[in-house]
């Protein structure tokens, strides 16, 4: 049997470049996020950012493509 794993790095900003995610609301959506993967079965090995951005990398299952993966989790 095959074996895949394939990570991909993903990164999303406010719009602008503006800091919005700052006074807790980074951690509200990054806990949004992992618990939408967690759902869906899909692996996020880490994610972080700043009041601007959020890096997110994630294993892809072979099944789906990776913007149906980032639909899912978003």
């Amino acid at each position: 049997m095959p074996y895949l794993k394939v990570m991909i790095h993903a990164v999303w900003a406010t719009k602008n470049r503006e800091h919005f995610l700052a006074n807790g609301i980074k951690e509200k959506i990054i806990s949004h996020i992992k618990y939408n993967a967690k759902l869906k079965g899909i692996y996020i090995d880490e994610i972080n950012g700043y009041h601007e951005h959020l890096h997110c990398l994630f294993s892809l299952k072979a099944d789906l493509s990776i913007s149906n993966t980032l639909k899912l989790i978003k």
